[in-house]
């Protein structure tokens, strides 16, 4: 026990932001975040008053977010980390962060790799003895909390002894080279910032969090009374050996361009290797990369059986993905893989989020974004690992990995209900669900698959 990982699996928006909020409010000493996408909505404001306000109260707060998709202005950001006990690092600042046009079309033409190679990963670690990971970033639709887009998402909670590697990869990350102090990425402007800007900044964002438009009381509620069910939680947690499975800063050496593996790639592939009986997949994105699709035969041809679970025409974020997927599609089923694409709109919509009447008059889509492995009913991978070459090659990724029958019959049977009639079609040599979509994306998926993006999809 004392080398045992406790485990229990987030599978609703709700309950990951619940968790967050309330281990932020109950931490002592130290949080340690790391996203790739930190959005500037409801969801990402009330996030970032969260640690201030621990911060406020003596909690050490360090910050690591990825270049490429935050959308914090950049004296926000300023006046974040200019609170004693808050340290912001921007991942890789090529392309947003105190980055002018000609300097990013600069940084495109002569350093494509660079400008590519992000960092996917998820985290979040509380005193060094709880953390989170899985597919979620910060921002609405990620939580169950957008109108109009919301994601199908899984995280998982872990207590423990994985937490300490979780602990020691952000400090690899943190220290790398790679990971720019915000202050020196936005120098000219960090000199600006004054006392009262400080002060000013602060009090904004608490009043937003304080009016119930913003915060809403219910949410506030459940985040206080969570203590309440703590004990039936534990009951709940599976206790077992984790592995935390990252990469290096940087992905890789570089040297084989677009290509190159990882330390998180070598590892899954080594597990799906190894199948003797099922493999599931559940990914919001599916293009296999160089010898992918080889590697599925091989599994069908000593009977395997494979089911991959992932986003339809209609439900995807990412109409370039999609089209990369689209042009492999065949091929896939010609392998004997089981394909399974999600509706926009399944049955099980008001089962996946709580307080889905409140708008359902939106019409709110819904797509795939968890990546989940379940290997011969047993062996579990969650984690931030899209099935495509950008995690295979290029960006960083995270997650656990477990040999657990129990937290695998549980992930299973969630996206195995996923994959029913109602909540996905079933995609065959005769039949694909593209049709459901107007003419205008499908010629766009069309017209993205004539372009050579494959390696960087």
């Amino acid at each position: 026990m004392a080398a045992s990982t406790g485990v229990y699996v987030l599978e609703k928006g709700e309950e990951a932001l619940i968790g967050r909020a309330w281990l932020t409010q109950n931490a002592a000493q130290s949080i340690d975040v790391q996203y790739f996408i930190w959005s500037t909505d409801n969801i990402g404001v009330l996030a970032a008053e969260q640690l201030l306000s621990a911060a406020e109260r003596g909690v050490v707060v360090r910050v690591l977010v990825d270049d490429f998709l935050i959308d914090a202005e950049d004296r926000t950001l300023l006046l974040l980390s200019a609170h004693p006990n808050v340290k912001i690092r921007i991942y890789n600042p090529n392309v947003t962060v105190g980055v002018g046009f000609w300097k990013r079309l600069k940084n495109a033409v002569t350093g494509f790799r660079e400008i590519n190679q992000r960092m996917h990963d998820k985290t979040a670690i509380f005193d060094g003895i709880a953390g989170i990971t899985g597919g979620r970033n910060m921002a609405d639709e990620y939580f169950d909390y957008d109108h109009e887009y919301n994601f199908r998402d899984r995280d998982v909670l872990l207590l423990g002894h994985a937490v300490s590697d979780m602990s020691d990869n952000f400090e690899e990350f943190w220290n790398s080279e790679l990971a720019v102090p915000v202050e020196e990425v936005l120098d000219d402007e960090a000199s600006d910032i004054s006392p009262h800007d400080i002060r000013r900044r602060s009090a904004e964002l608490h009043s937003y969090a304080q009016d119930p438009e913003n915060f809403e009381p219910e949410v506030r509620k459940a985040i206080t009374t969570a203590t309440d069910f703590f004990p039936e939680l534990l009951q709940a947690m599976h206790w077992e050996e984790v592995v935390f499975l990252s990469d290096v800063p940087g992905k890789n050496d570089g040297k084989s361009g677009l290509g190159g593996g990882g330390q998180s790639t070598d590892r899954l592939i080594h597990a799906v290797t190894n199948a003797q009986e099922s493999v599931l997949i559940q990914s919001p994105y599916l293009i296999m990369p160089d010898g992918g699709i080889e590697l599925m035969q091989q599994l069908a041809d000593h009977g395997v059986r494979v089911r991959i679970s992932t986003n339809s025409l209609a439900s995807t974020d990412n109409i370039q993905a999609f089209s990369g997927y689209q042009g492999q599609r065949a091929d896939l089923l010609a392998a004997g893989v089981e394909l399974y694409e999600f509706m926009d709109d399944p049955n099980i919509r008001a089962q996946l989020i709580n307080r889905y009447p409140r708008i359902a008059e939106n019409d709110p889509i819904f797509a795939i974004h968890a990546k989940t492995m379940v290997i011969d009913g047993r062996i579990v991978f969650i984690g931030t690992f899209n099935l495509d070459p950008r995690s295979a090659n290029l960006n960083t990724e995270v997650g656990m990995l477990v040999d657990s029958p129990e937290i695998a019959r549980q992930v299973s049977a969630s996206i195995e209900r996923d994959m029913q009639p109602g909540n996905s079609w079933q995609t065959t040599e005769d039949f694909n669900p593209d049709f459901v979509v107007g003419r205008g994306k499908r010629f766009n998926a069309w017209l993205n698959r004539l372009l050579p993006m494959d390696p960087i999809l």
